[in-house]
């Protein structure tokens, strides 16, 4: 499901985007004077850089929003877009809230770039901040982007499972460190279900999980480095060391309760191997974005990778805008759609975030069906219905929840078979006739 113009790109041009990155000042991790690597699902060798042991994300963009500051390029905090002006398929601008005063302004714009991140918030457990609420998404989809892949939602693993605790990602990097899962009597599980055991795919090692949780009727599986020395685990992953020290629990010694948890939104605006959506002057860029790159299952690390190298196409896209595109991305087949309208069958009351979260939890989660999956977009498309016009914060996140939620659901219930991602507990095959990309747009 990859397109292999843009996988080429992200592979070509990797090597530079990482040199900016040193140049800048991110302080990589090193060992005997090289850059140290690392292991991580599905990965036949070492090569993903780390800074600060397990804070890599936090030292780029703490070094990056530095780098903002000095440049003296305004920011805007605590404002949250809430439409996208265009005509005619060009963009002319996008409307925000202050998020504080509650007042609105309209921004005039020649070029816009989305990097908004993802829709954890969609689910119960997720490891994503409480702003990934799909903003980018539904801000693109009425504005007349393309939206494509929504079906494949990343599930990670291991996400910690500790009561009093808030869910937090434990890095795959300690598994591939040699951290082995245990189920509730202690035993290694993962080679029974899959040759690479604890390294292999995201959604192989999740499905394992869960069913190990439904055999012995627990909410969480462990993963245990006990065995590893502890300087490795106290220098390699000090911020999962300190936090689940925090909550009581010291990892060099004791196990690790995890579950899986939502993690990644593999689908997002379409967009060529420029960044470019199909709206003049409308770019994209980072989780919101599909590039092509991530296929039905995104293999790990590649995200942060993905959006140095594409949002540096994006500039340079910018500054040739009056030449014609000489690339863009070849995907395979694609099938377009747009929101079925779903008649309800009763008044219902406007959703909560928490009722939400547990809907797509329990019906467009981990393992999916048709029953289930049809009970909630029907569900979803009577809530749109039903909530009232936003006008803070709150409410104009939850309008984007529910619209990314349908979304994700009327393309899960579409493709009929199991690929990547996305799990059918009735199509439980990939199929050949299925290796093409779901597109939706506004009616």
């Amino acid at each position: 499901m990859c397109d292999e113009e843009a996988v080429r790109i992200l592979v070509d041009e990797a090597p530079d985007r990482i040199a900016d990155l040193v140049n800048f000042g991110v302080p990589f991790d090193t060992l005997d004077g090289e850059v140290a690597l690392t292991l991580e699902s599905a990965h036949s060798v070492p090569r993903i850089l780390h800074a600060g042991g397990d804070a890599t994300g936090e030292h780029i963009e703490v070094t990056l929003s530095e780098r903002v500051r000095l440049a003296k390029i305004q920011v805007l905090e605590d404002c949250l877009a809430t439409d996208i002006l265009a005509e005619n398929g060009v963009i002319q601008g996008v409307k925000a809230l202050d998020c504080h005063t509650g007042a609105t302004e309209d921004f005039e714009c020649r070029y816009l770039i989305l990097a908004t991140g993802g829709a954890g918030q969609l689910f119960k457990l997720t490891t994503n901040p409480e702003i990934a609420t799909g903003d980018g998404v539904a801000l693109a989809l009425r504005a007349g982007a393309e939206i494509v892949d929504m079906e494949f939602f990343q599930f990670h693993p291991t996400a910690l499972h500790l009561p009093g605790a808030t869910t937090f990602l434990i890095s795959e990097a300690v598994r591939g460190e040699g951290g082995i899962l245990r189920n509730a009597d202690g035993k290694r599980f993962m080679p029974n279900y899959a040759p690479q055991a604890e390294l292999a795919p995201r959604d192989v090692v999740a499905r394992s999980i869960l069913h190990e949780m439904v055999k012995a009727g627990k909410n969480s599986v462990f993963l245990d480095a006990t065995h590893l020395p502890p300087h490795v685990i106290t220098t390699r992953f000090p911020q999962i060391y300190r936090f689940c020290l925090k909550h009581g629990l010291d990892i060099t010694r004791e196990l690790i309760p995890v579950a899986p948890a939502a993690h990644y939104m593999i689908g997002g605006i379409k967009v060529s191997s420029w960044g470019e959506t199909n709206l003049t002057g409308l770019f994209a860029a980072g989780e919101v974005a599909s590039t092509g790159v991530h296929g039905a299952n995104r293999l790990a690390s590649n995200s942060l990778l993905e959006v140095l190298v594409f949002s540096k196409r994006i500039i340079e896209r910018m500054r040739e805008m009056d030449k014609p595109v000489t690339a863009s991305s070849r995907r395979r087949a694609e099938a377009h759609h747009s929101l079925k309208q779903r008649q309800p069958a009763r008044a219902v009351s406007p959703p909560g975030l928490s009722a939400l979260k547990q809907l797509l939890w329990d019906k467009v989660g981990i393992i999916r069906s048709r029953e289930g999956l049809a009970s909630a977009a029907d569900t979803l498309a009577v809530w749109q219905g039903s909530l009232p016009p936003p006008t803070d914060r709150p409410s104009y996140e939850l309008s984007n929840l529910v619209l990314t939620g349908r979304l994700v659901t009327e393309a899960a219930l579409l493709r009929q078979e199991s690929r990547g991602a996305h799990f059918r507990s009735d199509f439980p095959q990939s199929l050949p006739e299925w290796q093409r990309h779901i597109v939706f747009t506004a009616e």
